[in-house]
């Protein structure tokens, strides 16, 4: 091969690296899986769909296992789910989050969304963002039924007045940006509106470190470039820094009902505190609600998944997406 190919753009190790020539390798993360029906553990199964034939981007659905009273009448809420992986690792159709909404859809009874959006560097950000807008809008659009296109297991089972969105890390940045989006601008005239959102660990960043940021140098410096490396915008801009002083505010927030999760250990956890501790003050009129796990750091809810203390983050995850 010519030595020019082999010129690297950029690499953040252990996580990616990306040659000048375009070509990307991800270092890190699960493989990608098949659905499957009736999962035996779980008995959730679960399906995939092309939404976009112009994007290519897909999703993959999850339904819980049903019970025989169960009837046409028993709708259930539904949540559309944003995987994590800096936006530019990991994927909806990955081993790690299959494990992940298997447990989450089985516990909470719930039908999940599950969203393919395209990652950087190939596809740097707002693509992201686009792609989960596409896929929301595609989700609620079954709320009026549209014939042709519709999806079985979201004309039958979803309850859209109990409409969720969820994410862990870069997921639930999105969450953010896509009920930020949302309280702005609605829903596309769409009767629907989004009920709750909860972020786990979010990927909240700024050029001015706060609390413990400053404690892990190595760890900083992969989440300052990952954001320089997968989008076009700066440290502090609205979408990584949500609190910032360019920042809209947060009394904008499109739903009713959050939940902010962080990790003990994770240097992400005072960012994610801020965000809880900013929507509170800001006049926003919905409950926010906040879980810590001490002593673990983050995203370990899929590393440790059948361990005690992610057991009580699937609760509180399942016990949110089913208040009344």
């Amino acid at each position: 091969m010519d030595s020019t190919n082999q010129e690297i753009a950029f690499e953040i190790l252990p996580i990616i690296r990306a040659y000048k020539d375009g070509r990307v390798e991800r270092l890190i993360g699960s493989e990608i899986v098949p659905p499957s029906l009736e999962d035996p553990e779980t008995g959730v199964s679960s399906k995939d769909i092309i939404i976009s034939q112009n994007s290519g981007v897909s999703v993959r659905l999850y339904l819980p296992k049903l019970t025989n009273s169960s009837s046409d009448q028993d709708k259930l809420p539904v949540l559309v789910y944003f995987h994590g992986g800096g936006f530019c690792i990991e994927s909806a159709f990955s081993l790690i989050h299959q494990k992940h909404l298997n447990r989450l859809v089985e516990k909470a009874k719930v039908v999940a969304v599950s969203v393919g959006y395209r990652k950087a560097p190939e596809y740097p950000l707002p693509i992201a963002y686009y792609d989960c807008w596409d896929a929301l809008q595609w989700v609620i659009s079954h709320s009026n039924g549209r014939s042709g296109f519709d999806e079985p297991w979201l004309i039958k089972y979803a309850d859209f007045n109990r409409l969720f969105l969820g994410g862990d890390s870069a997921g639930a940045n999105i969450v953010h940006n896509i009920a930020m989006r949302a309280g702005e601008n609605g829903l596309n005239n769409h009767s629907s509106k989004i009920l709750g959102a909860y972020l786990v660990h979010p990927y909240f960043w700024g050029s001015n470190r706060i609390g413990s940021e400053d404690s892990d140098p190595y760890q900083q410096d992969i989440l300052d470039r990952i954001w320089v490396n997968v989008s076009p915008y700066s440290i502090d801009d609205p979408k990584i820094n949500p609190m910032g002083p360019n920042a809209p505010s947060l009394s904008q927030l499109g739903c009713s009902r959050v939940l902010v999760s962080v990790a003990g250990n994770d240097p992400l956890k005072d960012r994610g505190r801020l965000y809880y501790d900013e929507l509170k003050k800001s006049g926003w009129e919905g409950e926010v609600e906040f879980l810590e796990v001490e002593g673990e750091g983050h995203a370990f809810h899929f590393v440790k998944c059948d361990s005690e203390n992610a057991e009580i983050v699937f609760i509180r995850l399942a016990s949110f997406l089913n208040h009344p």
